[in-house]
């Protein structure tokens, strides 16, 4: 079992789709950092050997801002979209789309479900 940045790769998918599986690569970083080991990125992760391991591991740890590091990141920089009033980090604040989605129709998921507006009765005179 290949572990690499605290991620357990699945076994039977090839490593450039493998290593996919950490949060911060996608395939092009996974394809430039299997081109950089010099490890082929068709073969299966269960058939890498533990040189081959060692050093995706090297170059992952040294070259690329992945998992924990990242997601610290990314929360640090939404947050100080909030704290300087940014119309972007309202947006986060409100749970409001950032990147000028329409919300009169859409945008459910980050409105939520549906409150629906009933009329009151007229009341007769």
């Amino acid at each position: 079992m290949a572990r690499i940045a605290g991620i357990d790769l699945p076994r039977d998918k090839k490593l450039k789709i493998g290593l996919t599986y950490i949060f911060g690569i996608g395939r092009t970083t996974a394809l430039k950092i299997l081109k950089k080991a010099k490890v082929d990125p068709e073969i299966r992760v269960k058939d890498l050997s533990d040189d081959n391991i060692r050093d995706i591991r090297n170059i992952i740890s040294n070259d690329e801002k992945v998992e924990g590091a990242l997601r610290t990141e990314n929360q640090m920089n939404i947050k100080r979209l909030m704290d300087i009033g940014s119309y972007r980090g309202l947006r986060h604040r409100r749970g409001l789309p950032t990147r000028g989605q329409r919300t009169k129709t859409n945008a459910r998921t980050g409105k939520g479900p549906r409150r629906t507006v009933s009329r009151k009765k007229k009341s007769v005179a």
